[in-house]
């Protein structure tokens, strides 16, 4: 499935703003695009850690942080960036208890300086952890 670039009128830009759903992320939960860019930003949806061809979920907080990080990435790629160019970071855990395994994994896997982080604990269905990020276009 190719890229699917929208508006709320299946076109490409509305008002200066880019929508973009891609075949090579997990499917939305819902009505809404996986990354929107606007004003030398990319803006994610959240992402979990379902597998975007599979659908299948891992076990454990390392391995669901994993997954999410990787998808958090695939989405960056969609808009040729990568980790380097997030400047926020939003991330909601089901257990706040986990965040030392959860951060561990950030912590490994996001590059130094680090972005702005915020993390918070949510109802999440099924899911351990789930990530929104906001990334810088390159000038």
């Amino acid at each position: 499935m190719s890229k699917i670039v929208e508006d709320r009128r299946g076109h490409g830009r509305i008002g200066g703003v880019e929508k973009v759903r891609s075949g090579k992320l997990p499917r939305p939960a819902g009505p809404y695009s996986h990354l929107a860019v606007a004003g030398g930003f990319v803006f994610t949806a959240g992402f979990g850690p379902q597998d975007p061809e599979s659908g299948t979920v891992p076990d454990g907080i390392e391995a669901q942080t994993e997954a999410v990080i990787r998808n958090v990435e695939r989405a960056l790629a969609e808009v040729e960036l990568d980790l380097s160019n997030v400047v926020k970071v939003t991330a909601h855990l089901a257990d706040l208890a986990d965040f030392a395994a959860y951060n561990a994994v950030y912590e490994r896997t996001f590059p130094v300086p680090y972005p702005v982080r915020t993390t918070v604990g949510s109802q999440l269905n099924d899911i351990l952890v789930e990530i929104d990020v906001v990334a810088a276009l390159p000038d």
